[in-house]
């Protein structure tokens, strides 16, 4: 029996160093998700919304996004792409989903999404939704400075230049520093 013991202790602080670990059997893990780079991208995407970072979403969410039907209709506007663009971005979209990333943020997008389920809103994220539950709705949505989830830009101030949305450098638009 304290042999039983000893074994689940020592394997459950080993699985809380491997979860927490920079680097997983030569394997890097990464703070955050990846910063966005590509030009096609961000140019055809940012002209009109914030250019979501890969690493948000599953491939097949971004298949589905990146289809050209959906694009016809795209939440509402039409942002059909010629086919060689809508390929080349979908690719990228698609090999940097968080399906193989090795940033953290995106690992845990990742976990919380079931199988089979194809998320194509950000905001529908079960991850994402339970890190922002605690926020007030009149401090997101009753908030014209952030007005949505979608937002993401409004609160998280490293997410833009390195992808970080760690709940330290948040700042939300006409309330101040969020610290839950």
């Amino acid at each position: 029996m304290t042999r039983f013991i000893l074994v689940l202790i020592m394997s459950v602080f080993i699985a809380q160093n491997v979860y927490a670990a920079d680097n997983f059997l030569g394997v890097p893990r990464f703070k955050g998700v990846e910063p966005i780079k590509n030009a096609l991208y961000q140019a055809n995407c940012a002209e009109c919304h914030f250019a979501y970072f890969p690493g948000l979403l599953p491939a097949r969410s971004w298949r589905d996004l990146m289809a050209p039907k959906s694009l016809e209709n795209h939440f509402g506007d039409n942002a059909e792409l010629d086919e060689m663009d809508r390929r080349m971005i979908t690719n990228f979209l698609v090999n940097n989903a968080a399906d193989d990333s090795h940033y953290k943020r995106s690992i845990k997008i990742r976990r919380s999404i079931a199988d089979g389920d194809v998320p194509v809103r950000i905001t529908k994220v079960p991850y994402i939704k339970r890190k922002h539950s605690e926020i007030p709705d009149r401090l997101i949505r009753g908030n014209p400075k952030v007005r949505s989830l979608s937002y993401c830009l409004n609160c998280h101030t490293q997410a833009a230049s390195k992808g970080v949305f760690d709940d330290d450098t948040v700042f939300i638009k006409g309330y101040g520093e969020w610290d839950d």
